[in-house]
Parts: structure tokens; C-alpha cells; sequence
């Protein structure tokens, strides 16, 4: 992925889920304390049971993942979305995208669980794989019950 700054990003996760939600609004406020824009990114795969019975690239996974990820942002800010917000869907493995993605950023933000995974996890496959691979730091929002831990 190429980026035209590099410590001046603030990477965030995005599947549409609360505490991805929580992850942009704190990004969106540290963002301006950090000089950074943010850079918001979505992920899809195509599910494993679909690798036997439907053609690959014959569904619509990616425009589902944009109309996700432009409903979270919608959700998260409103119409007064930052300045220099930028969004990103791309096709892979979610930590993969995200630590690459993350490499030259000043931070990646991520919430604790999202879509998907074990709810008994005390952290989500995603946030574990990039807190233990990303080249930046790492700020996981954790979200209990509804209430979030800063």
C-alpha cells in the first residue's frame, strides 16, 4: 500500500462494529494534537465455504465492504467528517493489510473485537496479530458491555 505521508497518518480499522466506531472518534481526536490525517480502511475476504461453490470475483463483497465503511464513518462524525479523512477497501487478510498499511504510519488504531471471532477472547485475532507485528504503535480500544476503557 502507498502512502504519501508517513508519520503523519493515523491508520484505522474499520468493519462497522462499536468499537470500531470508538476507534475513529479517537483517532479523529488525536489526530489534531499529533498533526495527522487518518486513514480509515476496510478489509474483505471471500468467505472459505465459498471457495467450492461460487466462481470467485462473481459477488459483491467489496461494494458491501465500501457501503460499510462509508456507513461507520457516517455514524462516527456525521456530515463534519475530519479533515483529510481518506478510506480505503481492500481485498486480504485484515492484520496483514492493516500492519502493512501501518509501517510508515504514526499510529494504528483498532477496536478490541470486532465482526467475527471468539466473544471469550481477551483480544481480537486482528488487534493481537497487529499489536504483535505492526512497526508502529498500536493503540487497541477495548470495549466492555457497551462501555468503553480508554
Amino acid at each position: 500500500m502507498n502512502h504519501e505521508s508517513s508519520a503523519g497518518r493515523i491508520v484505522v480499522g474499520v468493519d462497522g462494529s462499536h468499537p470500531s466506531l470508538e476507534a475513529l472518534g479517537l483517532a479523529a481526536r488525536l489526530a489534531p494534537a499529533l498533526g495527522c490525517t487518518i486513514d480509515a480502511i476496510s478489509t474483505w475476504e471471500y468467505p472459505p465455504e465459498y471457495a467450492g461453490y461460487v466462481p470467485l470475483g462473481s459477488d459483491n463483497f467489496e461494494e458491501i465492504t465500501e457501503k460499510r465503511l462509508a456507513g461507520a464513518i457516517r455514524s462516527a462524525f456525521g456530515d463534519d467528517p475530519p479533515a483529510g479523512l481518506r478510506s480505503f477497501v481492500r481485498f486480504g487478510s485484515a492484520s496483514k493489510i492493516l500492519v502493512d498499511a501501518g509501517k510508515d504510519a504514526a499510529m494504528l488504531v483498532l477496536g478490541r473485537r470486532g465482526h467475527g471471532g471468539f466473544r471469550g477472547l481477551l483480544l481480537g485475532s486482528v488487534s493481537a496479530a497487529c499489536v504483535s507485528h505492526a512497526k508502529c504503535p498500536v493503540l487497541v480500544v477495548h470495549d466492555e458491555d457497551g462501555k468503553n476503557i480508554h
